[in-house]
Protein backbone atom coordinates (compact mmCIF):
# COMPACT_ATOMS: atom_id res chain seq x y z
CA UNK A 1 0.00 0.00 0.00
CA UNK A 2 1.35 3.57 -0.50
CA UNK A 3 2.32 5.91 1.92
CA UNK A 4 0.54 8.73 3.73
CA UNK A 5 2.53 10.65 1.24
CA UNK A 6 1.58 9.33 -1.91
CA UNK A 7 -0.19 11.06 -4.79
CA UNK A 8 -3.01 8.91 -3.95
CA UNK A 9 -3.93 10.59 -0.89
CA UNK A 10 -1.96 13.71 -0.99
CA UNK A 11 -3.19 15.25 -3.92
CA UNK A 12 -6.84 12.96 -4.19
CA UNK A 13 -7.52 12.23 -0.80
CA UNK A 14 -10.28 9.38 -1.08
CA UNK A 15 -12.15 11.37 -3.43
CA UNK A 16 -12.09 9.71 -7.49
CA UNK A 17 -11.23 11.80 -10.07
CA UNK A 18 -13.78 13.51 -12.76
CA UNK A 19 -13.96 11.62 -15.63
CA UNK A 20 -14.16 14.65 -17.20
CA UNK A 21 -10.48 15.50 -16.02
CA UNK A 22 -9.46 12.22 -16.65
CA UNK A 23 -6.45 11.75 -19.80
CA UNK A 24 -4.82 8.19 -18.33
CA UNK A 25 -6.80 6.15 -21.64
CA UNK A 26 -4.40 8.70 -23.82
CA UNK A 27 -1.46 9.61 -22.17
CA UNK A 28 -0.71 5.81 -20.76
CA UNK A 29 0.58 5.14 -24.00
CA UNK A 30 3.59 7.26 -23.28
CA UNK A 31 4.74 5.51 -20.36
CA UNK A 32 8.35 4.78 -22.08
CA UNK A 33 8.76 8.40 -22.48
CA UNK A 34 7.93 9.22 -19.25
CA UNK A 35 9.66 6.82 -17.59
CA UNK A 36 12.50 7.36 -19.51
CA UNK A 37 12.34 10.99 -18.58
CA UNK A 38 12.22 10.24 -15.08
CA UNK A 39 15.32 8.22 -15.02
CA UNK A 40 17.23 10.44 -16.41
CA UNK A 41 15.67 13.09 -14.02
CA UNK A 42 16.82 11.19 -11.19
CA UNK A 43 20.40 10.78 -12.41
CA UNK A 44 20.58 14.30 -13.17
CA UNK A 45 20.07 14.86 -9.36
CA UNK A 46 22.16 12.58 -8.15
CA UNK A 47 24.66 13.85 -10.39
CA UNK A 48 24.44 17.27 -8.91
CA UNK A 49 24.35 16.42 -5.28
CA UNK A 50 20.32 17.25 -4.91
CA UNK A 51 19.40 13.72 -3.74
CA UNK A 52 21.84 10.91 -2.62
CA UNK A 53 23.44 8.26 -5.49
CA UNK A 54 20.72 5.32 -3.09
CA UNK A 55 17.91 6.97 -3.17
CA UNK A 56 18.64 7.53 -7.48
CA UNK A 57 19.48 4.27 -7.65
CA UNK A 58 15.99 3.16 -5.35
CA UNK A 59 13.97 5.64 -7.63
CA UNK A 60 15.52 4.08 -11.12
CA UNK A 61 15.19 0.22 -10.14
CA UNK A 62 11.30 1.12 -9.20
CA UNK A 63 10.76 2.65 -12.65
CA UNK A 64 12.57 0.02 -14.55
CA UNK A 65 10.27 -2.49 -12.63
CA UNK A 66 7.66 -0.38 -13.43
CA UNK A 67 8.09 -0.20 -16.84
CA UNK A 68 8.31 -4.41 -17.37
CA UNK A 69 5.04 -4.21 -15.11
CA UNK A 70 3.60 -2.32 -18.13
CA UNK A 71 4.68 -3.80 -20.59
CA UNK A 72 3.68 -7.35 -19.55
CA UNK A 73 0.70 -6.18 -18.71
CA UNK A 74 0.63 -6.18 -15.06
CA UNK A 75 0.69 -2.92 -13.83
CA UNK A 76 -3.05 -1.93 -12.03
CA UNK A 77 -3.66 1.28 -13.98
CA UNK A 78 -6.02 3.55 -11.68
CA UNK A 79 -8.00 6.12 -13.51
CA UNK A 80 -8.88 7.56 -10.17
CA UNK A 81 -5.48 9.14 -10.28
CA UNK A 82 -6.60 10.95 -13.71
CA UNK A 83 -3.31 10.43 -15.71
CA UNK A 84 0.21 8.43 -16.52
CA UNK A 85 2.29 10.56 -13.99
CA UNK A 86 0.36 10.36 -11.08
CA UNK A 87 -0.25 6.25 -12.08
CA UNK A 88 3.84 5.39 -11.90
CA UNK A 89 4.42 7.68 -9.00
CA UNK A 90 1.97 5.86 -7.15
CA UNK A 91 3.30 2.84 -8.13
CA UNK A 92 6.34 3.92 -6.94
CA UNK A 93 5.84 4.63 -3.94
CA UNK A 94 4.32 1.39 -3.19
CA UNK A 95 8.07 -0.21 -4.49
CA UNK A 96 10.05 2.14 -2.58
CA UNK A 97 8.15 4.30 -0.06
CA UNK A 98 9.12 7.97 0.32
CA UNK A 99 12.49 7.95 -1.45
CA UNK A 100 9.60 7.92 -4.40
CA UNK A 101 8.75 11.53 -3.19
CA UNK A 102 11.93 13.24 -4.41
CA UNK A 103 11.84 12.50 -7.54
CA UNK A 104 9.80 15.26 -8.21
CA UNK A 105 12.13 17.75 -7.02
CA UNK A 106 12.84 20.38 -9.06
CA UNK A 107 9.73 19.12 -11.63
CA UNK A 108 6.78 19.94 -12.37
CA UNK A 109 3.77 17.88 -14.22
CA UNK A 110 3.91 21.15 -16.46
CA UNK A 111 7.67 20.39 -17.89
CA UNK A 112 6.52 17.03 -17.49
CA UNK A 113 4.09 16.40 -20.07
CA UNK A 114 6.03 18.99 -22.44
CA UNK A 115 8.85 16.54 -22.11
CA UNK A 116 7.02 13.39 -22.63
CA UNK A 117 5.33 14.82 -25.95
CA UNK A 118 7.99 15.88 -26.80
CA UNK A 119 10.03 12.22 -27.03
CA UNK A 120 6.76 11.02 -28.45
CA UNK A 121 6.59 13.31 -31.36
CA UNK A 122 10.30 12.20 -32.46
CA UNK A 123 9.52 8.54 -32.24
CA UNK A 124 6.43 9.03 -34.12
CA UNK A 125 7.53 11.83 -36.59
CA UNK A 126 10.63 9.59 -36.98
CA UNK A 127 8.41 6.50 -37.77
CA UNK A 128 6.45 8.50 -40.17
CA UNK A 129 9.19 9.74 -42.06
CA UNK A 130 10.87 6.03 -42.58
CA UNK A 131 6.91 4.96 -43.69
CA UNK A 132 7.02 7.82 -46.47
CA UNK A 133 10.58 6.43 -47.77
CA UNK A 134 9.35 2.38 -47.54
CA UNK A 135 6.44 3.83 -49.86
CA UNK A 136 8.44 6.07 -51.91
CA UNK A 137 10.69 2.96 -52.98
CA UNK A 138 7.39 1.12 -53.71
CA UNK A 139 6.53 3.60 -56.50
CA UNK A 140 9.52 3.59 -57.95
CA UNK A 141 10.44 0.00 -57.83
CA UNK A 142 7.21 -0.17 -60.17
CA UNK A 143 8.10 3.33 -62.10
CA UNK A 144 11.17 1.21 -62.52
CA UNK A 145 9.31 -1.41 -64.51
CA UNK A 146 7.34 0.91 -66.09
CA UNK A 147 9.50 3.34 -67.82
CA UNK A 148 8.41 2.84 -70.95
CA UNK A 149 4.78 1.67 -70.48
CA UNK A 150 2.39 4.50 -72.23
CA UNK A 151 -0.39 6.13 -70.16
CA UNK A 152 -2.88 9.13 -71.32
CA UNK A 153 -1.91 12.14 -69.20
CA UNK A 154 -4.66 14.22 -68.18
CA UNK A 155 -5.78 17.89 -66.64
CA UNK A 156 -9.55 18.03 -65.92
CA UNK A 157 -9.89 14.65 -65.78
CA UNK A 158 -9.79 14.92 -69.51
CA UNK A 159 -6.97 12.92 -71.91
CA UNK A 160 -4.10 15.42 -72.44
CA UNK A 161 -1.10 14.03 -73.94
CA UNK A 162 0.85 10.87 -73.82
CA UNK A 163 2.97 10.37 -70.93
CA UNK A 164 5.44 7.36 -69.25
CA UNK A 165 3.26 5.84 -66.52
CA UNK A 166 6.90 5.38 -64.94
CA UNK A 167 6.56 9.47 -64.58
CA UNK A 168 3.66 9.36 -63.32
CA UNK A 169 4.72 6.98 -60.48
CA UNK A 170 7.81 8.99 -60.13
CA UNK A 171 5.23 12.13 -59.54
CA UNK A 172 4.22 10.48 -56.64
CA UNK A 173 7.93 9.86 -55.37
CA UNK A 174 8.66 13.20 -55.39
CA UNK A 175 5.36 14.35 -53.27
CA UNK A 176 6.19 11.66 -50.36
CA UNK A 177 10.06 12.90 -50.51
CA UNK A 178 8.75 16.47 -49.43
CA UNK A 179 6.68 14.75 -46.57
CA UNK A 180 9.67 13.06 -45.61
CA UNK A 181 11.36 16.26 -45.18
CA UNK A 182 8.12 17.30 -43.61
CA UNK A 183 8.16 15.02 -40.66
CA UNK A 184 12.09 15.48 -40.53
CA UNK A 185 10.93 18.99 -39.81
CA UNK A 186 8.86 17.85 -36.71
CA UNK A 187 11.27 15.84 -35.49
CA UNK A 188 13.40 18.89 -35.43
CA UNK A 189 11.08 21.35 -33.89
CA UNK A 190 10.26 18.46 -31.22
CA UNK A 191 14.05 18.03 -30.05
CA UNK A 192 14.43 20.85 -27.58
CA UNK A 193 14.40 19.75 -24.02
CA UNK A 194 11.55 21.41 -21.38
CA UNK A 195 12.72 19.27 -18.49
CA UNK A 196 14.03 21.99 -16.08
CA UNK A 197 11.59 24.70 -16.45
CA UNK A 198 9.33 23.57 -13.25
CA UNK A 199 5.91 24.83 -14.01
CA UNK A 200 6.69 27.84 -15.31
CA UNK A 201 9.37 29.95 -13.89
CA UNK A 202 12.60 27.16 -13.58
CA UNK A 203 13.93 26.19 -10.80
CA UNK A 204 15.84 26.59 -7.57
CA UNK A 205 17.99 24.09 -7.59
CA UNK A 206 21.89 23.60 -9.68
CA UNK A 207 20.32 21.56 -12.56
CA UNK A 208 22.14 20.00 -15.07
CA UNK A 209 19.85 20.47 -18.06
CA UNK A 210 22.36 19.97 -20.96
CA UNK A 211 22.64 15.86 -19.21
CA UNK A 212 19.64 15.58 -19.58
CA UNK A 213 19.21 16.56 -22.44
CA UNK A 214 21.67 14.18 -23.71
CA UNK A 215 20.27 11.01 -21.79
CA UNK A 216 17.40 11.83 -23.59
CA UNK A 217 18.62 12.48 -27.21
CA UNK A 218 17.93 15.79 -27.17
CA UNK A 219 20.13 18.21 -29.37
CA UNK A 220 19.02 21.27 -27.21
CA UNK A 221 17.54 22.79 -24.04
CA UNK A 222 14.54 25.15 -24.35
CA UNK A 223 15.77 28.94 -23.99
CA UNK A 224 12.56 30.31 -21.76
CA UNK A 225 10.81 28.50 -19.08
CA UNK A 226 7.21 29.98 -19.92
CA UNK A 227 7.28 29.28 -23.58
CA UNK A 228 8.99 25.84 -22.77
CA UNK A 229 5.74 24.77 -20.41
CA UNK A 230 2.92 26.08 -23.15
CA UNK A 231 4.60 25.54 -26.38
CA UNK A 232 2.76 22.51 -28.74
CA UNK A 233 4.19 24.22 -32.13
CA UNK A 234 6.13 20.87 -32.53
CA UNK A 235 2.68 19.03 -31.96
CA UNK A 236 1.14 21.27 -35.02
CA UNK A 237 4.42 20.63 -36.90
CA UNK A 238 3.91 17.17 -36.79
CA UNK A 239 -0.10 17.19 -37.66
CA UNK A 240 0.60 19.46 -40.39
CA UNK A 241 2.98 16.89 -41.85
CA UNK A 242 0.69 13.99 -41.37
CA UNK A 243 -2.16 16.18 -42.93
CA UNK A 244 -0.18 17.02 -45.85
CA UNK A 245 1.28 13.64 -46.58
CA UNK A 246 -2.67 12.27 -46.05
CA UNK A 247 -3.61 14.88 -49.13
CA UNK A 248 -0.87 13.24 -51.11
CA UNK A 249 -1.64 9.79 -50.07
CA UNK A 250 -5.89 10.90 -51.22
CA UNK A 251 -4.53 11.86 -54.34
CA UNK A 252 -2.68 8.80 -55.30
CA UNK A 253 -5.57 6.72 -54.06
CA UNK A 254 -8.37 8.84 -56.17
CA UNK A 255 -5.76 7.88 -59.13
CA UNK A 256 -5.67 4.19 -57.80
CA UNK A 257 -10.27 4.39 -57.61
CA UNK A 258 -10.20 6.01 -61.21
CA UNK A 259 -7.32 3.52 -62.71
CA UNK A 260 -9.08 0.17 -61.32
CA UNK A 261 -12.48 0.69 -62.82
CA UNK A 262 -14.69 -0.75 -65.56
CA UNK A 263 -14.08 2.63 -67.48
CA UNK A 264 -10.32 2.60 -67.08
CA UNK A 265 -8.76 -0.80 -66.40
CA UNK A 266 -5.52 0.47 -66.45
CA UNK A 267 -4.66 -1.33 -63.26
CA UNK A 268 -6.12 -4.09 -61.05
CA UNK A 269 -5.92 -4.38 -57.24
CA UNK A 270 -4.65 -7.58 -55.12
CA UNK A 271 -7.76 -8.99 -53.39
CA UNK A 272 -5.83 -8.03 -50.27
CA UNK A 273 -6.34 -4.80 -51.15
CA UNK A 274 -9.43 -5.00 -52.49
CA UNK A 275 -12.88 -6.33 -51.84
CA UNK A 276 -16.36 -7.89 -53.56
CA UNK A 277 -19.70 -6.43 -53.08
CA UNK A 278 -22.21 -7.57 -50.96
CA UNK A 279 -24.97 -7.97 -53.67
CA UNK A 280 -23.41 -8.04 -56.78
CA UNK A 281 -21.16 -10.68 -57.60
CA UNK A 282 -19.20 -8.62 -60.43
CA UNK A 283 -18.05 -5.82 -58.23
CA UNK A 284 -14.48 -5.59 -57.30
CA UNK A 285 -14.10 -2.32 -54.63
CA UNK A 286 -10.95 -0.58 -54.30
CA UNK A 287 -11.67 0.01 -50.32
CA UNK A 288 -7.93 0.53 -49.42
CA UNK A 289 -7.89 3.45 -51.43
CA UNK A 290 -11.24 4.71 -50.37
CA UNK A 291 -10.66 4.52 -46.64
CA UNK A 292 -7.23 6.28 -47.25
CA UNK A 293 -9.06 8.91 -49.11
CA UNK A 294 -11.14 9.19 -46.21
CA UNK A 295 -9.19 9.07 -43.75
CA UNK A 296 -7.51 12.37 -44.76
CA UNK A 297 -10.09 14.43 -43.67
CA UNK A 298 -9.75 13.21 -40.00
CA UNK A 299 -6.13 13.95 -39.85
CA UNK A 300 -7.11 17.53 -41.17
CA UNK A 301 -9.81 17.77 -38.24
CA UNK A 302 -6.94 16.64 -35.94
CA UNK A 303 -4.97 20.07 -37.16
CA UNK A 304 -7.50 22.47 -36.26
CA UNK A 305 -8.69 20.58 -33.09
CA UNK A 306 -5.16 21.71 -32.16
CA UNK A 307 -4.76 24.98 -33.66
CA UNK A 308 -8.43 25.72 -31.55
CA UNK A 309 -7.15 24.81 -28.79
CA UNK A 310 -3.66 26.95 -29.04
CA UNK A 311 -5.23 29.53 -30.42
CA UNK A 312 -6.65 32.06 -26.84
CA UNK A 313 -4.71 30.24 -24.25
CA UNK A 314 -2.61 33.12 -21.93
CA UNK A 315 0.52 32.15 -20.98
CA UNK A 316 1.59 29.48 -19.50
CA UNK A 317 0.30 26.26 -18.75
CA UNK A 318 -3.34 25.65 -18.90
CA UNK A 319 -5.56 22.34 -18.71
CA UNK A 320 -6.49 23.02 -22.12
CA UNK A 321 -3.19 21.51 -23.34
CA UNK A 322 -4.38 18.33 -22.04
CA UNK A 323 -6.70 17.89 -25.57
CA UNK A 324 -3.23 17.95 -27.43
CA UNK A 325 -2.74 14.54 -27.55
CA UNK A 326 -5.91 12.85 -28.64
CA UNK A 327 -5.57 14.06 -31.79
CA UNK A 328 -1.67 14.35 -32.13
CA UNK A 329 -1.83 10.30 -31.32
CA UNK A 330 -4.99 9.67 -34.06
CA UNK A 331 -3.30 11.37 -36.42
CA UNK A 332 -0.09 9.57 -36.20
CA UNK A 333 -1.90 6.18 -35.89
CA UNK A 334 -3.92 6.91 -39.55
CA UNK A 335 -0.85 8.43 -40.86
CA UNK A 336 0.93 5.11 -40.42
CA UNK A 337 -1.53 3.30 -41.17
CA UNK A 338 -2.64 4.42 -44.07
CA UNK A 339 1.15 4.98 -45.15
CA UNK A 340 1.72 1.23 -44.96
CA UNK A 341 -1.75 0.15 -46.42
CA UNK A 342 -0.75 2.30 -49.74
CA UNK A 343 2.48 0.60 -49.55
CA UNK A 344 1.43 -2.37 -49.82
CA UNK A 345 -1.55 -1.61 -52.23
CA UNK A 346 1.12 0.03 -54.81
CA UNK A 347 3.24 -3.03 -54.54
CA UNK A 348 1.01 -5.53 -55.04
CA UNK A 349 -1.15 -4.06 -58.04
CA UNK A 350 -1.37 -5.37 -61.37
CA UNK A 351 -0.62 -3.15 -64.34
CA UNK A 352 -2.79 -3.09 -67.90
CA UNK A 353 -0.31 -2.46 -70.47
CA UNK A 354 -2.48 -2.70 -73.22
CA UNK A 355 -5.69 -0.85 -71.67
CA UNK A 356 -3.17 2.23 -71.03
CA UNK A 357 -1.77 2.02 -74.99
CA UNK A 358 -4.83 1.70 -76.18
CA UNK A 359 -6.63 4.55 -74.57
CA UNK A 360 -2.95 6.42 -75.49
CA UNK A 361 -3.66 6.35 -79.16
CA UNK A 362 -5.09 8.76 -81.57
CA UNK A 363 -4.95 12.10 -82.95
CA UNK A 364 -6.79 14.30 -80.27
CA UNK A 365 -4.39 12.94 -77.56
CA UNK A 366 -1.41 13.88 -80.01
CA UNK A 367 -2.93 17.17 -81.10
CA UNK A 368 -0.09 19.17 -79.30
CA UNK A 369 2.56 16.98 -81.21
CA UNK A 370 1.08 18.03 -84.54
CA UNK A 371 0.92 21.87 -83.41
CA UNK A 372 4.61 21.91 -82.44
CA UNK A 373 5.50 20.21 -85.73
CA UNK A 374 3.48 22.34 -87.79
CA UNK A 375 5.99 25.52 -85.59
CA UNK A 376 8.90 23.58 -85.58
CA UNK A 377 8.82 22.36 -89.70
CA UNK A 378 6.54 25.17 -91.03
CA UNK A 379 7.38 28.21 -88.80
CA UNK A 380 3.88 29.05 -88.41
CA UNK A 381 3.10 30.97 -84.97
CA UNK A 382 2.20 28.41 -82.08
CA UNK A 383 -1.50 30.41 -81.81
CA UNK A 384 -1.50 29.57 -85.90
CA UNK A 385 -0.92 25.87 -85.62
CA UNK A 386 -2.97 25.39 -82.80
CA UNK A 387 -6.13 26.57 -84.38
CA UNK A 388 -5.39 24.83 -87.24
CA UNK A 389 -4.98 21.39 -85.87
CA UNK A 390 -7.81 21.89 -83.26
CA UNK A 391 -10.56 22.50 -86.41
CA UNK A 392 -8.45 19.45 -88.11
CA UNK A 393 -9.33 17.16 -85.16
CA UNK A 394 -12.81 18.20 -85.17
CA UNK A 395 -12.89 17.02 -88.92
CA UNK A 396 -13.35 20.60 -90.74
CA UNK A 397 -11.43 21.85 -93.35
CA UNK A 398 -7.75 23.03 -92.60
CA UNK A 399 -5.95 24.20 -95.76
CA UNK A 400 -2.74 23.18 -96.93
CA UNK A 401 -2.19 21.09 -93.59
CA UNK A 402 -0.32 18.73 -93.94
CA UNK A 403 0.11 16.11 -90.76
CA UNK A 404 2.53 13.56 -90.62
CA UNK A 405 1.97 9.83 -88.23
CA UNK A 406 3.41 10.62 -84.87
CA UNK A 407 3.13 7.39 -82.58
CA UNK A 408 2.65 7.78 -78.77
CA UNK A 409 6.30 6.52 -78.39
CA UNK A 410 7.74 9.01 -80.52
CA UNK A 411 5.51 12.12 -78.70
CA UNK A 412 7.09 10.76 -74.80
CA UNK A 413 10.78 10.99 -76.95
CA UNK A 414 10.38 13.92 -77.97
CA UNK A 415 9.91 15.59 -74.51
CA UNK A 416 13.65 14.80 -73.63
CA UNK A 417 14.17 17.94 -71.35
CA UNK A 418 15.09 17.67 -67.26
CA UNK A 419 11.82 16.89 -65.51
CA UNK A 420 10.55 15.79 -69.18
CA UNK A 421 8.29 12.33 -69.54
CA UNK A 422 10.92 11.06 -72.23
CA UNK A 423 11.89 7.56 -71.32
CA UNK A 424 15.83 8.63 -70.59
CA UNK A 425 14.75 11.41 -68.41
CA UNK A 426 12.58 9.53 -66.65
CA UNK A 427 15.21 6.54 -65.83
CA UNK A 428 17.35 8.92 -64.84
CA UNK A 429 15.14 10.21 -62.66
CA UNK A 430 14.36 7.62 -61.00
CA UNK A 431 18.01 6.62 -60.41
CA UNK A 432 18.49 9.98 -58.91
CA UNK A 433 15.71 8.96 -56.30
CA UNK A 434 17.11 5.88 -55.90
CA UNK A 435 19.83 7.77 -54.94
CA UNK A 436 18.62 10.06 -52.47
CA UNK A 437 16.99 6.99 -50.87
CA UNK A 438 20.02 5.85 -50.82
CA UNK A 439 21.39 8.53 -48.79
CA UNK A 440 18.39 8.82 -46.41
CA UNK A 441 18.94 5.19 -45.66
CA UNK A 442 22.47 5.87 -44.73
CA UNK A 443 21.29 9.05 -42.89
CA UNK A 444 19.42 6.44 -40.55
CA UNK A 445 16.05 8.06 -42.05
CA UNK A 446 14.60 4.52 -42.56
Amino acid sequence: MPTSNSPSSSIRGSELASDFTVSLDIDRRMYREDIAGSIAHAEMLAKQGIVSDADAEAIIDGLQQIREEIESGQFNWKPELEDIHINVEARLYELIGDVAGRLHTARSRNDQVATDARLYVKRVAAGSRTACRHLQRALLDRAEDNIDTIIPGYTHLQRAQPVSFGHVLTAYVEMFGRDAESFSQAHKSSDVLPLGSGALAGATYPLDREFVAERLGFSRISANSMDAVSDRDFILDFIFAAAKTMTHLSRLCEDVVIWSSEEFGFIRLSDAYSSGSSMMPQKRNPDYAELIRGKSGRVYGSLVAVLTTLKGLPMTYNRDLQEDKPPMMDAADTVAASLAAATGMVGEMSINHDRMKAASQGQEILATDYADYLVREHDLPFREAYVKVAAHTRGEPTGDIDLPNISATESLATRDIPGGTAPNRVRAAIMRAYGELGAAKLAGEW
